[in-house]
């Protein structure tokens, strides 16, 4: 007999998030090689919104979150890892359509 599935659905004002995969290696804007094994302190990273909670406003899902991936609660799905945070703990959105963007893009 095969097992149900079960959807994930989000609560309240809760976000899930997929992480960009971070590479081993990376350029900096002048073309400066930087080791994986360099951390950067208090970086933001960017990944993509998976699932929101009824009562999240301002992000939907398929948009790209900033956030700062320290201290956020880690889930694990299909050998795949998914953070969850509040709302509130997001820092941007980067979206097609705005009203009061900063000028940059993705």
């Amino acid at each position: 007999m095969e097992e149900p599935k079960f959807e994930i659905q989000m609560l309240h004002d809760r976000v899930m998030i997929s992480m960009e995969q971070e590479a081993g290696e990376r350029r900096s804007g002048s073309g400066i090689v930087i080791p994986a094994t360099v951390k950067m302190a208090n970086r933001l990273a960017w990944g993509e919104v998976c699932g929101v909670g009824t009562n999240v406003r301002s992000v939907k899902v398929g948009d790209k979150v900033l956030f700062n991936p320290e201290d956020q609660f880690e889930v694990e799905v299909h050998a795949r890892i998914y953070l969850v945070m509040r709302e509130r703990d997001l820092h941007a959105v980067a979206t097609q359509e705005t009203d009061h963007g900063t000028g940059l893009y993705l």
